[in-house]
């Protein structure tokens, strides 16, 4: 099984305990990894990563809350790698709502930029013949959600978005699934307050969902509120077989031949 987002590049990962990592997630049943990079200054980090370890592929672009401090050619630091085949797609970006605009910035300036850069992402992935992997966050209601979804509209015909972590009603995921894009779901499905995401995971016709740990961020139970790695796949992935009533290795082909067709792989 594949976690199909996750942050080996992030400083709470020592660069000297990766094999560790990996070795864990393979115990786990954990055999690949996608690492996705989120500013100027892990991009390179996350590729070789990608080209040093076999089971790793890596993403590459600008989170939405790096926008404010990245070059406006933001394009001149991913397009020169795009065609290394451990590039799996475009990403982490997307918009993001819940958090305030940084000093100096007004909310509105803030969020165009998110807007403008999110767009020149698809563009980048149209171009390139690859998928895009989108993050959108909200303090109330949908707007990041919403506005994210106009713009893939835009880009459906020709480019294949996840919305990953979704945490949702189903009548938003039918919304991405409905334009040929997935959604994906991290540990916040073991939850024990999940009740939204678990309604959701039951309710994914399969093929259009896949599963990450997002790590370090969001420990499934048993590990909530530790740091969180790709072998934690496991924990969640245990938790959507049996609300979907399935078996692991039942889920285990139906979410790899979604990833296969997904990422550049």
């Amino acid at each position: 099984m594949t976690d199909s987002h996750c942050h080996l590049g992030s400083h709470k990962f020592a660069t000297s305990e990766i094999p560790e990592l990996i070795e864990r997630a393979q115990q786990n049943g954990i055999s690949r990894m996608i690492t996705l990079a989120t500013s100027e200054e892990d991009l390179l980090t996350n590729l070789q990563l990608a080209q040093k370890y076999e089971p790793v592929f890596a993403c590459l672009g600008i989170h939405p809350c790096d926008v404010h401090h990245t070059r406006d050619d933001f394009e001149t630091l991913i397009e020169p790698h795009l065609n290394d085949p451990k590039i799996a797609a475009i990403g982490e970006t997307g918009l993001d709502y819940f958090h305030p605009a940084p000093e100096g910035w007004s909310q509105h300036d803030y969020h165009a930029r998110q807007r403008d850069f999110l767009r020149r992402h698809f563009q980048l992935a149209q171009k390139h013949g690859l998928n895009i992997v989108l993050h959108t966050r909200d303090k109330n209601g949908t707007a990041s959600f919403d506005d994210c979804l106009e713009i893939y509209q835009e880009f459906h015909d020709s480019v294949r978005a996840v919305f990953h972590c979704f945490p949702g009603p189903f009548t938003l995921a039918e919304k991405v699934i409905a334009l040929g894009g997935l959604v994906s779901f991290t540990g916040i499905a073991t939850f024990k307050n999940a009740q939204t995401v678990t309604d959701t995971v039951q309710s994914c016709p399969p093929g259009s969902f896949m599963l990450e740990t997002d790590s370090p961020y969001l420990s499934p139970t048993p590990h909530r509120g530790k740091r969180c790695e790709p072998g934690f796949t496991k924990y969640t992935a245990e938790k959507v077989a049996a609300l979907r009533e399935v078996t692991w290795n039942e889920l285990e082909e139906e979410t790899e031949r979604t990833v296969c067709s997904f990422f550049r792989i």
